[in-house]
């Protein structure tokens, strides 16, 4: 769908790079090995965004960093559109309000990362039907054209983990705070 609204294929990339999740940090070089495209194409969208107010940078040593600027007036619209796109909000549709005590659910994985994959990495704080949980996954994973893998943690258990243990790059997609 956002391939009709979007005709670059390198902006829809730095999209989904940067608007996944607002924390992502790149800079050119990096996004050229990761996207398997010309530097030029990549700067001349990175360019634009920044001009346009949707990217910020700043310098860090001799390289130039970019960021989504979640300042932006459009930035949650944008945000939306991403997650749309992947899927995402029908997860959360479909599945987190159905399913228990959820008190979290975080996006971990590529998707984390702000990179598109096929696979779709959550991770499930609270008290839940695993039953109910894998026959509305299923559903979902039919609507969205992508595989869901998951893990479930006990809201304790989760409590007393060691920050290690837990992913550096997630995303809170949901909480019932």
């Amino acid at each position: 769908m956002i391939e009709t609204l979007i005709s670059s294929r390198t902006r829809i990339k730095l999209l989904l790079k940067f608007f996944l999740n607002s924390k992502t940090q790149a800079y050119l070089r990096s996004l050229e090995s990761e996207f398997g495209e010309s530097s030029n194409a990549i700067r001349v969208e990175l360019n634009r965004l920044e001009k346009a107010g949707m990217l910020e940078s700043h310098l860090d040593g001799n390289k130039k960093m970019f960021q989504a600027n979640i300042k932006h007036p459009l930035f949650k619209e944008v945000h939306n559109i991403v997650l749309k796109h992947i899927g995402l909000d029908r997860v959360v549709e479909n599945v987190i309000e159905r399913l228990g005590q959820v008190s979290k659910v975080f996006v971990v994985g590529d998707f984390a990362k702000g990179l598109d994959s096929q696979v779709i990495d959550l991770v499930f704080i609270g008290n839940i039907d695993q039953k109910y949980l894998i026959q509305l996954i299923d559903k979902v994973e039919e609507l969205i054209k992508r595989r869901i893998r998951y893990l479930i943690y006990e809201e304790e258990k989760f409590e007393q983990m060691e920050k290690d243990d837990f992913p550096a790059a997630h995303l809170l997609l949901w909480s019932k705070d």
